[in-house]
């Protein structure tokens, strides 16, 4: 296959673990005999600096036209002063909103090699965990009417939490096929007694369910939620829940697998272009010291290759050497825990290695 990814390396450590990624990939192209043409396109604070916005129209229309997407990170300091509309993050949802990225897929899971990094007593993670957060990644309060108002007691400010039937069907939906892939169990999660948005998402998903009887299904309450990650994170399997729960049960999730460097996500739309990121920032305090972890950033590549380009056995191949990286003892500065590490590029010609 011959294939055209749109490359934003963004900010901080982003251009050090694309290039990681990117490197990996060309070597499953030589493997496989695939050809992935690679564009660099300017995002978050790199692209406020050159063109004084942080989405520029030559990035979207570059990743419109492309196959697939790979992200880095943006943000830092040195733009935490801007206004809201100038801040580097503001790209991350002017490009998935471009795109029409409405599902954001979260894996959590710990490796057997870096369960002793879990913060979670031993006899918690005995078994481990393998958890896939289906994220709705459009809607809700960070795309609902907001502004400033005087109110009784003086200025105040308002967010508003909105889900239309479309929306919520089909992430459902999403998440019920990609149940029916893993382990068939499905929790979705909401504050419907408190919320009216959250009592249409339960109604929804209700409906939907029944049109899957081979998926079991639950409700629970997204405070709940938080408390069983931590109490018993491997009672689940599938989880679908709104923006911004998915955003912050994403990130608690993330924690309890031992480190945020490990962790990739995809964001898809409703064809087979999407969005690969791993899910940490920009950690500008490591930036261009070659200590960055780019595990996370490889592991979206091969989320790339399954769900964009249908290639299982490529994927396969680099979850696989990744594995097998870990399994012989080989860490990054942010596993090693003061023993001997490897360098970014280190990390990343042990992988290839592997492939």
């Amino acid at each position: 296959m011959n294939l055209n990814i749109a490359l934003l390396k963004g900010d901080g450590i982003g251009p050090e673990i694309v290039d990681s990624a990117v490197r990996v990939l060309e070597a499953i192209g030589k493997k496989y005999d695939h050809t992935f043409n690679f564009t660099p396109y300017d995002i978050g604070g790199v692209a406020i600096d050159k063109h004084g916005i942080p989405l520029p129209e030559e990035t979207v229309s570059g990743c419109l036209a492309a196959d697939s997407v790979l992200l880095g990170a943006v943000g830092g300091p040195k733009w935490d002063t801007l206004p809201g509309n100038l801040r580097p993050e503001k790209a991350l949802l002017g490009i998935r909103a471009a795109m029409g990225l409405f599902t954001n897929l979260r894996p959590a899971k710990l490796y057997p090699a870096l369960k002793g990094d879990c913060p979670l007593r031993e006899d918690i993670v005995a078994n481990g965990f393998d958890i896939m957060i289906v994220r709705e990644l459009t809607g809700g309060i960070y795309f609902g009417e907001r502004g400033m108002r005087e109110g009784k007691y003086g200025e105040e400010a308002y967010d508003t939490e909105c889900y239309s039937r479309m929306e919520i069907e089909r992430i459902v939906r999403v998440a019920f096929e990609t149940a029916r892939k893993r382990n068939k169990k499905l929790i979705s999660i909401d504050k419907a007694n408190v919320l009216e948005s959250s009592r249409l998402w339960r109604k929804i998903v209700h409906e939907i369910a029944e049109q899957y009887p081979d998926v079991e299904c639950a409700d629970m309450l997204v405070d709940n939620a938080a408390m069983q990650l931590v109490r018993n994170p491997a009672q689940f399997d599938v989880i679908v829940t709104s923006n911004m729960f998915g955003d912050i049960l994403s990130d608690e999730a993330s924690q309890i697998t031992g480190s945020i460097g490990m962790l990739p996500s995809a964001s898809l739309n409703e064809t087979t272009k999407g969005l690969y990121e791993p899910i940490h920032g920009s950690a500008p305090d490591i930036a261009g010291q070659n200590k960055a972890n780019p595990i996370a950033t490889i592991l979206s590549a091969a989320m790339m290759l399954l769900y964009s380009f249908n290639m299982a056995k490529e994927s396969q191949n680099i979850i696989d050497a990744v594995d097998k990286v870990l399994n012989e003892g080989y860490r990054t500065p942010d596993l090693a825990h003061g023993a001997p590490a490897l360098t970014t590029v280190e990390i990343t010609d042990k992988i290839i290695e592997r492939i």
